[in-house]
């Protein structure tokens, strides 16, 4: 590759290489000066999952019409998941190339993004049997695009009606999980196929699935005469079942199958929480069926738990919470923390096991059983960790790394280990995750080391509050202030702009990065209300027109109603009060081809840039698959390699002092100084103390 490969390269197509691969410096400076030719679009025909999966729009701008046909297909037939940031802007760019006409060789989930108003009436059942293969969730952010898919999708049925046919499921695919209780009652019984698909049900969906199983209408047949195997092929929907319907399958074949869930949940197979669910209910149902006994009071009457007891999948039947109480001795517990706190334990016995525990163990649990306790983790206040001996990253990891620990425990455990002389590393990072950091401590995160935010690349804040995202902007300035172009500087911020203050927000938008939509959605609400009608539309660029598919986002909606009429229009929106969205319409004719031109802010007299840049990357260019695999030594060689050529292309400065632009770009621009603010931000590059690993 490089000049070595004896052939050159286009610059947008090695910018978009050198954006998304690992590479030594002297390779990737062979990228920025050249590199392969623009013609060899096959690049990507040959490219791995874990390099398409590095996309992002900036460069990719800069491929002509079939390098981008070529990358989407590739994308496709890899299965390359990408995020919603990724997918907005891709379908943008497809969507200014005329590309959506190819949507059946293009990813379900693209199509969820595209505009379903381009969408012609002949291609409208294909279009939403493959969209609806997709993956929902990722229009978390853009609710009236999901509205409107929904609406389309019964567009292409020819309108609603009172019952969808199997035909009609077969077309919906993943749509169904946005239907009302009374269309799932009333539909073919093979909507439980489609309902599989569902991330989560809502209680109403969840009652009305109760309601057509109770009909025996599917092919279970009615609950007495349902078997292990039809059970099963219920897969998640079982964990669903109310105890009302438990109560009236066999006892032979409920407690088969809850000896199989138990024993998925303990494989890996089936996450703790969907096990606890249907453990709760199954339990509620038996213990309505049973007898109460008398007169036992806390005694033990179903024998004392050995290790052979806890290797039982039907041990949670035969012991409840009370007997789990009287019957598990400490001895037996210290020696099989694990195998019990494998079952799917109800909120009752883990408070059980927690009480033990204590006893066991005075003066706080030893850090080798720490490890075991993740499930428990929720039940011990900051005191109650205030006690316990945190030395080592992997306790830490084990502790955090699931769901469970909350604000107080994350904070609290991390303070442990911080106090035992611990650093937070970016392998740490990586591996708690990035909600973590929405519950460290203000002085918790400004205590990461550059270096370290650094390597640990993009992490998802979005759910973060306010308050922790303004403190992580601040932290992400002090990693990525040296940026020396734009385009690379946005790249790397763009998990962290939600804190970003109204002057930064500006300055991106006089440099044209187009954000995209999903990023626009997640800035902080009192800074957008501040913004311009011109500030956002020269912010999103390209991307404006995905107003239309957020409308009803909280942050976008807010900051709509506080528009005029004739600011709406600017926008392209209708000036009608925000509400429900209206079904998108199917077009007969063949979609405009002439590209959206975006309204540019002044360039400062910048030569030779045409392009506004677009969209945002992953900010650990490429290298978060390798964070966890490789030694820390060798991820910073890639790592240094790649931000030695961000740095050598001329005398640049950081985005806000200095050349802005694409490596290689046309000129120097004079100096411009750090927003007002922003004045803690320091333009020098990183100092050798800071870019030390441990």
């Amino acid at each position: 590759m490089g000049p070595r490969a004896g052939v050159l390269v286009s610059p947008g197509l090695a910018l978009l290489v050198w954006l998304t691969v690992p590479c030594s410096g002297p390779q990737a400076e062979g990228f920025s000066q050249g590199g392969l030719d623009a013609s060899r679009a096959d690049l990507w025909a040959s490219a791995n999952t874990s390099l398409l999966q590095g996309f992002w729009c900036q460069p990719a701008r800069q491929l002509s019409r079939d390098q981008l046909s070529a990358l989407i297909r590739r994308m496709a037939s890899q299965q390359v998941p990408l995020k919603a940031w990724q997918l907005s802007c891709l379908a943008n760019l497809a969507a200014r190339h005329s590309l959506q006409g190819d949507f059946p060789f293009h990813p379900a989930d693209l199509l969820l993004f595209y505009n379903l108003t381009q969408v012609r009436e002949a291609d409208c059942q294909a279009f939403i049997r493959h969209a609806a293969q997709g993956d929902m969730e990722l229009l978390a952010n853009l609710p009236d695009q999901r509205a409107a898919l929904r609406h389309a999708a019964m567009a292409c049925l020819g309108g609603p009606r009172p019952q969808l046919s199997a035909s009609d499921l077969l077309l919906l695919g993943i749509l169904v999980c946005d239907m009302d209780a009374s269309s799932i009652v009333a539909s073919d019984p093979r909507v439980l196929q489609n309902l599989q698909c569902c991330p989560r049900l809502t209680t109403t969906q969840q009652a009305a699935l109760n309601t057509l199983l109770a009909s025996g209408r599917t092919r279970l047949g009615p609950p007495n005469s349902w078997n292990l195997e039809g059970l099963q092929t219920l897969g998640r929907l079982a964990t669903y079942i109310s105890p009302g319907l438990w109560v009236q399958v066999q006892e032979a074949v409920g407690l088969d199958f809850f000896s199989s869930m138990v024993a998925a949940c303990r494989a890996g197979q089936l996450s703790q929480c969907d096990t606890r669910r249907f453990v709760t209910g199954f339990l509620e149902a038996k213990a309505a069926s049973s007898r109460p006994k008398r007169g036992t009071g806390r005694h033990c009457i179903r024998g004392d738990i050995t290790a052979a007891t806890l290797r039982d999948d039907l041990f949670l039947v035969r012991y409840d919470c009370s007997q789990l109480e009287s019957c598990l001795g400490s001895r037996v517990l210290r020696a099989n923390l694990d195998p019990l706190l494998q079952h799917p334990l109800p909120t009752e016995c883990q408070r059980v096991v927690k009480a033990k525990l204590a006893q066991i163990y005075p003066r706080g649990i030893p850090e080798e059983q720490l490890r075991r306790i993740t499930s428990l983790v929720y039940l011990y206040s900051r005191a109650e960790i205030g006690q316990w001996n945190i030395t080592s990253r992997d306790t830490v990891v084990a502790l955090l790394a699931s769901d469970v620990a909350l604000e107080n425990q994350t904070e609290a455990v991390l303070q442990k280990f911080l106090d035992h002389n611990g650093t937070v590393t970016s392998a740490l990072l990586v591996a708690i995750g990035g909600s973590r950091l929405c519950w460290m401590s203000p002085p918790q995160i400004r205590a990461i080391r550059p270096s370290e935010f650094r390597l640990a690349g993009a992490l998802d804040i979005s759910s973060c509050p306010q308050s922790r995202k303004d403190v992580l902007y601040a932290k992400a300035r002090e990693a990525f202030g040296s940026t020396r172009t734009t385009a690379t500087y946005y790249h790397l911020m763009r998990p962290y702009l939600g804190g970003a203050p109204l002057e930064e927000l500006q300055h991106l938008a006089q440099e044209n990065v187009s954000m995209d939509i999903d990023t626009f959605t997640n800035l902080n609400p009192r800074v957008l209300q501040s913004l311009s009608v011109g500030n956002v539309t020269t912010l999103l660029g390209q991307n404006v027109g995905d107003l239309q598919k957020a409308r009803s986002h909280p942050t976008i909606s807010s900051w709509l109603r506080s528009l005029n009429s004739s600011a709406l229009g600017e926008l392209g929106l209708d000036t009608n009060p925000i509400g429900p969205t209206r079904p998108a319409r199917l077009t007969t004719v063949t979609p405009n081809t002439t590209p959206w031109a975006p309204h540019l802010a002044p360039t400062s007299g910048r030569p030779g840039n045409d392009a506004p840049t677009s969209g945002s990357p992953p900010a650990n260019l490429g290298y978060l698959p390798l964070a966890v695999a490789l030694p820390s030594s060798l991820l910073w060689l890639l790592y240094r390699g790649a931000w030695t050529v961000a740095s050598k292309d001329g005398a640049a400065r950081a985005p806000h002092a200095g050349k802005l632009g694409l490596v290689g770009g046309a000129g120097p621009l004079p100096n411009i100084p750090p927003p007002r603010g922003l004045q803690g931000w320091s333009s020098a590059t990183p100092s050798s103390q800071d870019l030390e690993l441990d």
